[in-house]
């Protein structure tokens, strides 16, 4: 099993005390179970955001199944026209 980055122990910390937060002043709830409920839920959602976050240096599934080109594209760019030729004016 991998280590969580830094970035993964970040999201998911915030998340836990965040969502805490959060739940207890929304129920109100003060007995022990609805405490305990809450607690749970939010170190699941926490575990939930520190899995997601994307690992360093590793492309999406979807990117790396793109098939290549059958064959190479090639621009074609017309050849500039020749400028007239200047001289310096004698002064």
């Amino acid at each position: 099993m991998p280590r969580p980055t830094a970035a993964q122990l970040a999201y998911g910390s915030c998340t836990v005390i965040f969502s805490t937060l959060a739940m207890l002043l929304l129920s109100r709830t003060s007995s022990g179970a609805g405490i305990a409920i809450i607690a749970v839920a939010a170190l699941a959602l926490g575990l939930l955001v520190a899995m997601t976050v994307p690992l360093p240096g590793k492309r999406p599934a979807a990117a790396e199944q793109q098939p290549a080109p059958a064959e190479p594209l090639r621009a074609s760019v017309p050849a500039p026209a020749p400028e007239p030729v200047r001289e310096r004016a004698v002064s």
